[in-house]
């Protein structure tokens, strides 16, 4: 069975209508795709990206959408106000946090992110649907296939993936990046971006940093093992450095 990845969003609605044009052009309408998660944040429309998501589903794409850490803060942010993160190494609120890039979120709402936060917190719990509420709510913290592994950020090394912590899930980067050791199948993750697609062979790093001007990538996973990017182009074979 075949699987589709694509990397970390971050409201980039054009990117991500090009990444599923490529999907479908390559595995057709039902192909099997896996979100990485990061839909929010920083870009430009995360709304419209959350829209499309849930769209796509309910019209019975097989899609899977994993939480990144920016959907969390988002999400819980709606249910919380005062929450902070604790997989941040500066603790900071979403919406004060000058790296984060929740205004985006926000204004693609039609919220002014420079309003007091309890003022905030109440016009966006009226600006966003409650259906987009129970779509990020829903959302996998991983999904596990035959071939691979799907998660946002990675795991912790030589925990077993029931035993893993959500913090590590959407936030680990250095014990997981540096770890050479099996992890009994690859594990496909975003989060920590990267120039091109790297297949390290016990992982697949999957964000080219579409945000920051580099493309949305996509792989395709085959139960061979085998694996692809897909560019404009066509297929390109990605085997393990």
């Amino acid at each position: 069975m075949r699987f589709y990845a694509i990397g970390d969003i971050h409201g980039e609605i054009d990117a991500l209508h090009a990444a599923h044009r490529r999907v479908e052009a390559d595995g057709g309408p039902d192909a099997r795709i896996v979100h990485l998660g990061d839909l929010v944040d920083r870009g430009p429309d995360p709304r419209a990206v959350i829209e499309h998501l849930v769209a796509g589903r309910a019209a019975g794409r097989p899609w899977t959408v994993l939480l990144g850490n920016h959907d969390r803060q988002f999400s819980t942010f709606l249910e919380d106000p005062d929450w902070i993160d604790p997989g941040l190494s500066e603790p900071r609120h979403w919406t004060e946090h000058p790296g984060l890039g929740a205004a985006a979120t926000l204004r693609s709402y039609g919220l002014d992110p420079r309003q007091p936060r309890a003022a905030l917190h109440r016009a966006a719990l009226a600006a966003v649907p409650p259906s987009h509420r129970l779509f990020l709510a829903g959302l996998p913290r991983w999904i596990l296939t035959p071939q691979a592994l799907f998660v946002h950020a990675g795991v912790r090394p030589g925990v077993d993936l029931q035993a893993q912590a959500e913090d590590d899930l959407l936030w680990i980067r250095r014990p997981f990046l540096d770890s050479r050791v099996d992890h009994g199948v690859l594990v496909v993750h975003g989060h920590t971006p990267v120039e091109a697609v790297e297949h390290h062979g016990n992982r697949l790093a999957v964000d080219t940093g579409a945000v920051f001007g580099g493309d949305l990538s996509v792989v395709a996973l085959e139960s061979d093992g085998c694996v692809a990017v897909l560019t404009e182009a066509g297929r390109v074979p990605l085997s393990a450095a």
